[in-house]
């Protein structure tokens, strides 16, 4: 199989260079599809979906907007449904997350955008139809919550961590579980970044990296008008409680925006917004931060931060005469979509990418520079789940990546589902989208052992 790799359209591409590796060249195939259940389209929020053997589990908004939780045996076919007490409304932040703990028992939260937190657990063990609604975790900092995350500590410990306050005006809560008790304390007893009542971090992370680092990279945000965006931040940690900076000073907590570590000081209205910032990690594990701000002639780049000897060398991927003019409140769509940088273990660095005028794809990058050298052909997704089914004008697909383990090889579960862009988490009026059917696929990764590059 031959992958190409292929100049961008006003991409800035290296002079031709000689590549040689022995890379597995992917590709994509839908191997089993099976329905679910009508689901409302007439705005995007975010769904979940977790497979755990022997169960998979989903849980989303149906077509009237209440919560709901299917699962069933991994060997049938059939759904078990469980209607939970929450209805959404027109906020694409109120996404769901979910995760199953060590013992067995299901966690859910969602359906928050600045509201009192909204928390379930299951009564028994792998069992979704035992959803019981808890009142609180802790108490305090629980009634203005947004942006729930629920992931692993750097022992296995079961965590969660949300935003309290608002945009302009937060800081961010980390909690953990005890198993024995089936109680939640806070991990520290401070904050992890504090806004000052000024202003809030818009994280990305705790990302664990190969030097068994845990990584945060943030921008802060002055007010709800997302252009007020600004200062790229970093921070890391080996055991999520103690901080530092990427030279290894400590960091005390709260952190702010006066003593935290600066990887770009991008201004207000200079081109970053949240949302849209990834880790990653290149050759030598160096850790990478993607983000994107406006260059000298006022158009939208992306760039890539990488940590050199205590300094943060900033290189632009490429060249996009375009300007990205976003501003104001509520969920928006958006027009430039980074991944983080990707080590393919073979001396092959890649990173994918969305932009509204020049299409998406995967970047082959350069190692030293990290700029793109050109678009390698690669499927994650078969191209045939792509294309919209519904005849409503407007309507995009939607797409969930498993949460949870699947040890087949080579093969993994995604959603799809149909729905109309954002509108700034207000109504629109009607009429409204038929709801879409919302399904889950079974993909299988296919791949030919050597790759070819065209210069």
């Amino acid at each position: 199989m031959r992958v190409c790799l292929t100049a961008l359209l006003l991409v800035s591409i290296a002079p031709a260079i000689v590549l040689s590796f022995n890379n597995r060249s992917e590709y994509a195939i839908v191997v089993d599809a099976l329905n679910i259940t009508s689901v409302w389209a007439g705005h995007p929020v975010g769904f979940a979906l977790l497979t755990k053997a022997p169960y998979q589990y989903v849980a989303f908004y149906d077509s009237n907007r209440q919560m709901t939780v299917v699962q069933r045996n991994l060997n049938e076919r059939t759904w078990t449904m469980t209607k939970l007490p929450v209805t959404t409304g027109w906020d694409s932040h109120n996404y769901i997350a979910m995760i199953i703990d060590d013992d067995g028992y299901l966690h859910l939260s969602g359906n928050m955008h600045v509201e009192p937190l909204t928390y379930f657990r299951t009564a028994q063990p792998q069992n979704a139809a035992t959803f019981v609604k808890i009142d609180k975790m802790v108490g305090p900092d629980e009634i203005h919550v947004t942006y729930p995350v629920f992931f692993r500590g750097p022992e296995n410990e079961f965590l969660f961590t949300y935003r309290t306050g608002e945009s302009g005006n937060g800081s961010q809560i980390y909690n953990i579980y005890d198993l024995k008790t089936k109680t939640w304390r806070r991990l520290m007893d401070k904050p992890l970044t504090d806004g000052e009542n000024k202003r809030n971090a818009y994280i990305y992370g705790p990302i664990l990296g190969p030097d068994k680092y845990f990584h945060l990279a943030w921008v802060w945000r002055e007010s709800p008008d997302c252009s007020t965006n600004h200062d790229l931040s970093y921070a890391r940690s080996k055991d999520l409680v103690n901080w530092e900076t990427s030279t290894g000073k400590p960091l005390q907590l709260p952190i702010t925006l006066e003593t935290c570590e600066i990887v770009d000081p991008i201004p207000q209205h200079g081109g970053i917004i949240n949302g849209n910032t990834r880790i990653g990690f290149d050759l030598q594990g160096r850790v990478t931060i993607s983000y994107h701000k406006n260059d000298a002639n006022n158009y939208t780049q992306p760039f890539t931060a990488r940590s050199e000897n205590g300094v943060w060398q900033k290189y632009q991927i490429t060249d996009w005469p375009w300007h990205w003019n976003f501003s104001g409140g509520g969920s928006i769509p958006f027009g430039i979509s980074l991944g983080q940088v990707v080590n393919e273990n073979d001396g092959l660095l890649t990173q994918a990418f969305s932009h509204i005028k020049f299409g998406s794809g995967t970047w082959l990058i350069d190692p030293e520079t990290l700029k793109a050298l050109g678009k390698v052909e690669r499927q994650t997704i078969p191209p045939s789940l792509g294309k919209v089914e519904g005849t409503f004008p407007g309507l995009g697909v939607r797409f969930q990546d498993d949460s949870g383990q699947y040890n087949v090889t080579n093969t993994r579960f995604i959603l799809r589902w149909e729905t109309l862009p954002p509108n700034r988490d207000e109504p629109r009026p009607p009429p409204y989208p038929p709801p879409s059917q919302l399904r889950v696929y079974t993909i299988q990764v296919l791949w030919n052992d050597t790759l070819t590059i065209d210069n």
